[in-house]
């Protein structure tokens, strides 16, 4: 337990500062204060004394240095049941600090600001704070740590009642002081080598901050929290407004994401229907009903309880057919005028808009991550852009060049379905999509039996090379008359004749686009 006698307050963060500072001040602490903090406090008639009245030494180099001092410094980390902590500090004059009050120079709210400069954003590191905040949180037992302002009710509720803070209450505010100031510093570190770094960094920052606290997580069992990448550029779902509905889960958010992903592929009104981290549907039209409508009915049975992405704002024909069936989620920049009331009339449904678009130029490239036992895999994220004067033709037969559109739109899609990914196209919708087989094969076969129309005249995709002639077998019963594919295998020779027996077109990319 720590009875509270003297406090350094020093905050950015004013919000609170001035009632908190006040009852402290009833129950006769003294304050001690810096800079702007200092100004406040005096001129609303709390008494206070500036930290150079305590150290002895003024404010310099325009406010780099007025905290880093012994005077204060060794307030905070004398350890009080060492004697020789409390010899050393009466021996130099310096008094014990029981609590220090310090919230961090707005480095992010700088960085996002519209035409910040450089230099800007380099004089908001904040180096006294992090040093105080540390100091204290270090010497917790001794020192309060209160490092922000939805703290001060908590902390003086303790000490109307019991006239101190407690000693589990030290401890939950030593765990958030540590946790500021590495958020604190994986946010610099972070912002810093995106603007310098090259490669991958020795040790990987990554800066978050909690969204929400989720329904679950991908099981009912699991507890799931939504963490927020503070410097994320673009349109993503981290960003994006709920408008409506139940709480997102973590089995929504990762299918939202997905979503999202694929549309942002596509410049013409393009729509996907998510389930599972796999799109059941994809098309693109002239306008965004057709694509949705298309879309859907790619496979309407996998559809039950989707999530659908529009890249297009929601219009009233849309969202009629939408609120016909079970839709678990929908993502799109806006809502057209009476399509909210339309759909919030299903109490259950997630409604979220990105308030920007949905385009390929709203794409930001970055590290992409996945946490395994003990560690985390960090691979980049290649945009895998198909030029069509790049394709090799392999077989006897030159595509079409409405093949070559069909083919491309497929690609574009197949690099975004789970691995083994065979799909079938025609034009620019989806018509088959097998994914995530352990056999090649095996995913063509699924894609022509969840089709929901005729297969004869599609093409087909596949994401990584066939290690076998059997996958080009499938197509040509499917009625498939061109594949794209990677290329690469030992056995290339042998489905390239395949596809010459059926007479179809064959065209290699060169890069796979395997999604494990």
């Amino acid at each position: 337990m720590v009875k509270i006698k003297r406090a350094v307050i020093s905050v950015s963060d004013k919000s609170g500062v001035l009632d908190f500072s006040r009852e402290l001040t009833q129950r006769g602490v003294e304050i001690i204060s810096t800079g702007g903090t200092y100004k406040l406090l005096k001129d609303n008639g709390i008494p206070v004394k500036e930290v150079s009245e305590v150290t002895g030494f003024p404010e310099m180099l325009d406010g780099r240095v007025k905290t880093l001092h012994p005077m204060l410094h060794g307030g905070i980390l004398a350890r009080r049941d060492i004697p020789e902590h409390m010899a050393a500090i009466r021996e130099k004059n310096i008094i014990p600090v029981d609590m220090v009050v310090v919230n961090l120079y707005p480095f992010k709210e700088t960085v996002l600001k519209e035409g910040v400069k450089f230099e800007d954003i380099v004089e908001n590191i904040d180096i006294g704070g992090p040093s105080m905040i540390r100091a204290a949180a270090k010497n917790y037992r001794s020192v309060a740590v209160v490092t922000n302002p939805g703290q001060y009710s908590m902390i003086m509720e303790e000490l109307r009642a019991k006239d101190d803070v407690p000693e589990n209450m030290l401890e939950k505010l030593m765990l958030e002081a540590f946790i500021a100031t590495a958020e604190y510093d994986s946010m610099i570190s972070s912002y810093m080598f995106g603007k310098f770094g090259e490669g991958f960094p020795g040790s990987f920052p990554m800066p978050s901050e909690k969204v929400e606290d989720l329904r679950y997580g991908e099981n009912p069992n699991q507890k799931a929290a939504f963490y927020r990448a503070p410097f994320a550029k673009g349109t993503t779902v981290a960003k994006s407004e709920q408008i409506h509905g139940k709480e997102l889960s973590f089995n929504n958010i990762l299918d939202l994401d997905k979503a999202l992903d694929i549309a942002m592929d596509f410049v013409k009104p393009t729509a996907v229907v998510m389930k599972h981290t796999n799109p059941c549907g994809l098309a693109s039209d002239e306008n965004i009903f057709d694509a949705f409508r298309t879309a859907y009915n790619v496979d309407p049975l996998s559809a039950f309880g989707c999530v659908i992405c529009l890249n297009r704002d929601c219009d009233m024909r849309t969202a009629e057919m939408i609120s016909q069936y079970f839709v678990e989620a929908v993502i799109c920049p806006d809502y057209e005028a009476g399509v909210f009331d339309l759909l919030s009339k299903k109490k259950n449904i997630r409604l979220l808009r990105t308030n920007s678009p949905i385009s390929p130029a709203q794409r930001h490239r970055e590290f992409k991550m996945k946490k395994v036992q003990g560690g985390i895999l960090v691979q980049t994220d290649e945009d895998v852009v198909i030029d069509p004067k790049d394709l090799k033709v392999v077989t006897d037969r030159q595509p079409t060049q409405e093949e070559i559109s069909a083919l491309l739109f497929a690609w574009k899609l197949a690099k975004h379905v789970t691995s083994n990914a065979v799909v079938y196209v025609k034009g620019e919708r989806a018509i088959g999509i097998g994914a995530g087989q352990m056999s090649r094969v095996d995913s063509a076969k699924i894609a022509a039996m969840k089709a929901n129309e005729p297969t004869e005249g599609s093409v087909m995709a596949s994401d990584a090379f066939f290690p076998f002639r059997d996958g080009v077998d499938e197509a040509a019963k499917a009625g498939v008359t061109a594949i794209i594919q990677p290329g690469g295998s030992i056995r290339d020779q042998e489905v390239i004749d395949a596809a010459n027996e059926h007479n179809m077109a064959m065209v290699f990319t060169g890069c796979r686009v395997f999604r494990h």
